[in-house]
């Protein structure tokens, strides 16, 4: 039965998909330029040469992967020159302008509204969200326990307490971007990039304000009661009320392709790879030799028994323990913190004048700000229009409650959290361990007593030099945030599959083995390969959630109007 329908799936619209997402490595030589960044050292050509032959089978997977990785940033992040400027990514320039522009449209929405955010979620005004429209049980919406994945509170009938809902939220928004994200953002950018990031989180806020609302109006209910929404739902029926119908569906398939792909990159080869390099790190495996492989076949394993074998129980013990590891990171950032209270402004004049350094002249200066804003970006996807999968499955009828709510999400991820990660980093490298800038261009690391360190290596070394033995927990914590990044990416996936080629058992069976085979690719390869491929993937939905979202931005208006009537604040 199951053959005679993958007969009849569409294999010309899969086979197209594959070669969008990974066909392109014939157009690196189309788009060579490198984004405008901060100073790279290059390893010797003749060395790579030489180790050519003994290549491990991690390496040969790297090999094979990275001008893939190479393709996709060079036709996503391509430049364009401004006037006076010089040149910079035009998905950059689409992504904060597009978040500037919502923040003054909807006047500073994300400091207007922001107390007013903290009310909803503490409960204030329950009795009029109960008056909402009631989705049946059977939503297929990623639940553990009836708590939906990356919102920010329960909406249902009360099952937690807002407090332990706000408290789950945060440990939601901790995640691997915040940990190896953020230092790879300030290996390479330096202090300054920290700036640039909470600029970035902040008009964020509006971003997500938008995107989330969308999500909430133009959901789709199906004849069985499923909910399916997001971007690319937005997209048809939002453009489709404008007059515009033939330009949203256009859009929508494209958000969706990019989608699928920012599920194989950020929301997989990015999460299982810094699991297997903290793993490789605290058993002292070697970057040689196939252990990458190994461990990236045994988290493949865990993730399809849940997404697969639809074995919820391992997801459930996860989401409990998460919020647990969660808490625990913060504790000890903050700890760190407070045991070097005395550093701290002097960490925070690096952070601002870094933020503005001309040292390295005006292109340097564009390079701290573009690393700044592409993690940023990445950590709380704010424009990349994920988030709007998950919130629409809310129980209300004002979709903009919800936009208000999400507009915390980047505040606590992107404004709060990661700025303590940086904090403690730039602390740990107060005595100058490793050159800021001095980035291997191959890998995304810096040189720390002769050993090169990145992403979750370099987090780790940093908390542990403070709290010896931390590395430890932070292992646990790292694992158990790719696992559940990994569940929660995978539903995102599948939406975003389902809506290209049907809610059919062929369609839900093939993507979900393609996920599983892109954890083991993405623990095998290098940092620097996954960074660049999860950067161009998740950057891509940028495009067309963006051009949806000024499109139909006036929607937004009408929908925050209501709410704010319907609570007596207009």
């Amino acid at each position: 039965m199951l053959l005679s329908k993958l007969a009849r799936f569409s294999l010309l619209r899969i086979v197209t998909l594959v070669v969008v997402l990974f066909g392109t490595g014939g157009v690196a030589a189309f788009a060579q330029e490198e984004v405008a960044q901060v100073e790279v050292t290059e390893e010797p050509v003749a060395d790579e040469t030489a180790e050519e032959p003994a290549l491990g089978l991690d390496q040969q997977v790297d090999k094979l992967f990275r001008p893939v990785a190479d393709a996709w940033g060079s036709v996503v992040f391509f430049s364009v020159e401004l006037p006076g400027v010089g040149p910079l990514p035009l998905v950059l320039i689409l992504l904060v302008g597009g978040a500037l522009f919502f923040t003054i449209a909807f006047g500073f929405v994300n400091l207007r509204l922001f107390p007013l955010a903290i009310e909803v979620v503490s409960g204030k005004f329950d009795e009029i969200e109960k008056q909402g429209q009631d989705i049946p049980k059977g939503v297929e919406v990623m639940e553990v326990d009836g708590d939906l994945v990356d919102t920010i509170r329960d909406e249902g009938e009360g099952e937690v307490s807002h407090f332990q809902a706000l408290a789950t939220a945060v440990s939601g928004t901790v995640g691997l971007g915040n940990i190896a994200g953020v230092a790879v953002a300030v290996a390479a950018g330096g202090p300054g990039a920290t700036f640039w990031m909470v600029v970035c989180g902040l008009l964020g806020m509006s971003t997500k304000f938008v995107e989330c609302t969308l999500g909430v109006k133009y959901r789709d209910v199906d004849a069985n009661g499923v909910v399916h929404g997001g971007p690319m739902y937005y997209l048809k029926k939002g453009l489709a009320e404008r007059g515009l119908a033939p330009v949203g569906k256009v859009l929508g398939v494209l958000f969706a392709i990019f989608c699928v792909g920012g599920s194989f990159g950020g929301g997989n080869a990015f999460q299982s790879n810094q699991a297997a390099q903290q793993i490789k790190s605290l058993l002292g495996l070697p970057d040689t030799g196939s252990s990458g492989t190994i461990i990236g076949l045994v988290m493949a394993v865990l993730v399809a028994i849940v997404i697969i074998g639809g074995i919820k129980r391992i997801a459930k013990v996860t989401e409990k323990v998460v919020p647990l590891m969660a808490l625990m990171y913060v504790i000890a950032a903050l700890g760190i913190i407070l045991m070097h209270i005395q550093s701290v402004p002097w960490a925070i004049g690096q952070v601002v004048s870094g933020a503005f350094s001309l040292e390295a002249g005006f292109g340097g200066l564009l390079g701290v700000m573009v690393q700044g804003f592409r993690r940023a970006a990445f950590s709380n996807e704010a424009g990349a229009g994920s988030a709007a999968i998950a919130h629409s499955a809310v129980k209300t009828r004002f979709p903009a409650s919800e936009g208000i709510v999400a507009l915390l999400e980047p505040f606590i991820d992107t404004v709060v959290i990661c700025t303590m990660t940086a904090i403690v980093i730039v602390l740990f490298n107060a005595d100058n361990s490793f050159a800021w800038g001095q980035v291997d261009s191959a890998t995304s690391t810096v040189l720390i007593d002769g050993a090169r360190m990145g992403g979750v290596d370099l987090t780790s070394a940093a908390f542990d030099s403070v709290l010896p033995g931390f590395r430890y927990l932070l292992t646990i914590a790292i694992i158990l945030f790719a696992f559940s990044t990994m569940i929660s990416w995978s539903y995102y996936g599948l939406q975003s599959w389902k809506y290209l080629f049907g809610r059919s058992t062929a369609a839900d069976l093939s993507y979900k083995l393609l996920f599983c085979l892109v954890v083991v690719i993405g623990a095998a390869v290098s940092l620097g390969s996954v960074i660049e491929f999860s950067d161009a993937m998740i950057f891509a939905m940028v495009f067309p959630n963006m051009i949806g979202l000024f499109l139909l931005f006036p929607k937004v208006r009408q929908e925050l109007n209501a709410y704010l009537e319907a609570i007596g604040r207009k």
